[in-house]
């Protein structure tokens, strides 16, 4: 006969538990990302209505530092564009259409 092994209990819990951030270093965090996406989505909206006309649907990437943005058909495209230009700094990436998004929830 064979004998059957003993069923391991199933390990619960965080695999780093060590790396758990603390709630401030969360909020600072999002707090960060706020003013970077509303720095970026303040020079969308002033080059926006110059481009949506004859570049509709395309997109365009933002880097608010500069205040520099670069335009492509495609997004993959823009965000390599801006990669290339600022490897070094975040980029934002945005349709040329009413919302600034594409696809739906």
């Amino acid at each position: 006969m064979t004998e059957s092994t003993a069923k391991q209990p199933a390990r619960r819990g965080r695999i780093f538990p060590e790396r758990i951030l603390p709630p401030e270093e969360l909020a600072r965090r999002k707090a960060e990302d706020e003013v970077f996406y509303h720095r970026c989505r303040e020079i969308f909206e002033r080059v926006r209505p110059d481009f949506i006309q004859e570049h509709y649907g395309w997109y365009i990437a933002v880097e608010p530092n500069s205040g520099d943005y670069l335009i492509d058909v495609d997004k993959m495209q823009a965000h390599k564009k801006a990669l290339e230009k600022y490897p070094n700094t975040d980029h934002c990436v945005f349709c040329l259409n009413e919302t600034g998004t594409t696809g739906t929830i």
